[in-house]
């Protein structure tokens, strides 16, 4: 997220919808982001998510990881340079997806939709359930006045597809008979992850 902001060519889907609410509302930029959270996590109740401490862990540590990442991170002014930090900003935030949702530890409020529709809706790809969620929010941001850019739409239709790579790789196993056992990954062109219910981390 860092580099993505550093490299000053849009913000993501779901920053663009909180920054057009700002404008609507007139309250800060943290306070929408967080009653969106909560709106979002309600969305959960019909699809039967839980949440766990990663939901919770996913509020606080990016939070922090950001602030880090900031302070840390050059402010480069050469395009080339602002499209090294696009690009590997996307494909770190896929990576990080994959990581944390793996760990079945409990989705992040937003990704949680992703995963409950999944669960619910084997046949689903997480690449177009993903996809899906990404432009909507995009949508929506943009009609309350959000500012989208290059970066933008580069993240919105580049992080299903890389969401849904990295998923597999990052899972971590789970005993075949356990309550949260995942489906084998099917080994086709387009694989569909089964995304097994998250543990509530006890």
């Amino acid at each position: 997220m860092s580099l993505m902001i550093e490299s000053d060519l849009g913000l993501n889907p779901w920053d663009v919808f909180h920054q057009g609410l700002t404008q609507l509302t007139g309250l800060s930029f943290g306070t929408v982001t967080v009653l969106v959270g909560g709106a979002v996590l309600l969305l959960w109740i019909p699809l039967r998510q839980r949440p766990g401490l990663g939901t919770v862990s996913n509020v606080v540590v990016i939070g922090v990881a950001v602030d880090a990442g900031l302070a840390l991170l050059p402010a480069p002014t050469q395009l080339p340079v602002r499209g090294v930090f696009l690009v590997a900003g996307i494909v770190l935030n896929g990576l990080a997806t994959g990581l944390y949702i793996g760990a079945r530890m409990g989705p992040g409020p937003r990704d949680g939709l992703m995963t409950g529709w999944v669960t619910r809706h084997p046949r689903s790809s997480v690449r177009l359930v993903r996809t899906v969620i990404e432009l909507t929010v995009l949508g929506c941001g943009w009609l309350l006045g959000g500012t989208a850019g290059v970066g933008t739409v580069l993240y919105a239709v580049g992080i299903g597809p890389l969401v849904q790579f990295f998923l597999p790789l990052c899972t971590v196993p789970t005993d075949a008979t356990g309550p949260d056992a995942a489906a084998p990954v099917a080994a086709a062109p387009e694989p569909v992850p089964a995304v097994s219910r998250p543990a509530d981390g006890s």
